[in-house]
């Protein structure tokens, strides 16, 4: 039996205050297990700027997934369209699309008619409170951005979320699309909070 030693990061709390060291530490892990894309969810631009400046000169594709148009407020993008512009100029590629572990769910299980959970939010809510947050918003980054065609299902990725803000749970994947859900995997879990 062959064994594999990795180092894990721990966090003592969630949130933004770990974004610059889940930078580092994804940029570390790519360059280990040579894997050239790191997907990050962003949904101001802040994070995204964050990972931009600390993947600087190292070669790798930085992809950015943002929260859908109306997540927040009816027909507006959180997402600030100057950093936007600058992070494509600078050859980073920005995803939008619908959250893949709720989208529709969640209009059904906020309407005071139908209400109650489904599956696809059963299985945001272990991801959340068994693991991490952020792994659930790393999950899901994945998952919108293979559905958008910004990374093939072929090749491992490290992916990147974070609680309510910034990024602090770092992981390798393979990607899947929404569609074959269980196809995907988490191969590592290379940092995250000890606490959710």
């Amino acid at each position: 039996m062959t064994f594999i030693e990795k180092k894990t990061w721990y966090f003592d709390q969630p949130g933004p205050a770990n974004t610059a060291d889940a930078a580092k530490f994804a940029i570390e892990r790519a360059k280990e297990l040579q894997i050239r894309t790191i997907i990050i969810a962003s949904s101001s631009g802040k994070t995204a700027e964050i990972f931009h400046d600390a993947m600087k000169g190292s070669l790798l594709n930085l992809v950015v997934v943002t929260h859908a148009v109306g997540f927040a407020k009816p027909g507006e993008w959180e997402f600030s369209g100057d950093v936007a512009l600058q992070l494509q100029k600078n050859g980073v590629r920005i995803v939008t699309g619908t959250h893949a572990l709720s989208g529709l769910e969640r209009a059904l299980s906020r309407s005071p008619k139908i209400g109650g959970g489904s599956r696809t939010d059963a299985i945001a809510e272990a991801l959340r409170r068994i693991v991490a947050n952020g792994m659930k918003v790393a999950v899901e980054c994945v998952l919108i951005a293979a559905d958008q065609g910004a990374v093939g299902i072929d090749q491992e990725v490290i992916a990147v979320g974070g609680t309510a803000s910034g990024a602090d749970t770092v992981c390798v994947i393979r990607p899947a699309h929404t569609a074959n859900f269980f196809d995907l995997q988490v191969r590592e879990i290379v940092a995250m909070p000890r606490v959710r």
